[in-house]
């Protein structure tokens, strides 16, 4: 048995839930926070059987891919007034990070 770890942005949620249901995957969906941008995320734990991880791991590439976007470097209200504000910088955001992680037991009650 696997447990599949995957954090995903909040804009890709629905589509990589949707998918996992599509495939019969259950999970247990928790909100975090990305420390980078701090912009919403979204934590899934989901148990797998051996031979399925990798099929979790597909559809989760599948539904999520990373995209550009642009953020200001500094928020306007932590700049001092008058202060020269830097022109937005193109980082790459969404996409999702997986770990996975034998289970040593499994039980359901």
């Amino acid at each position: 048995m696997k447990l599949v770890i995957t954090v995903v942005h909040d804009r890709d949620k629905n589509k990589i839930t949707e998918a996992l249901l599509r495939n019969g995957f259950k999970f247990t969906k928790i909100g975090s926070t990305g420390g980078f941008l701090r912009e919403g995320n979204v934590t899934l734990l989901i148990g797998a059987d051996d031979k399925e991880a990798e099929k979790v791991i597909d559809v989760i590439s599948d539904s999520c891919k990373t995209r550009e976007q642009f953020v200001n470097v500094l928020p306007p209200d932590a700049a001092p007034v008058g202060a020269f504000m830097p022109s937005p910088v193109k980082v790459l955001v969404g996409g999702a990070v997986c770990f996975v992680i034998d289970v040593e037991r499994f039980e359901r009650f």
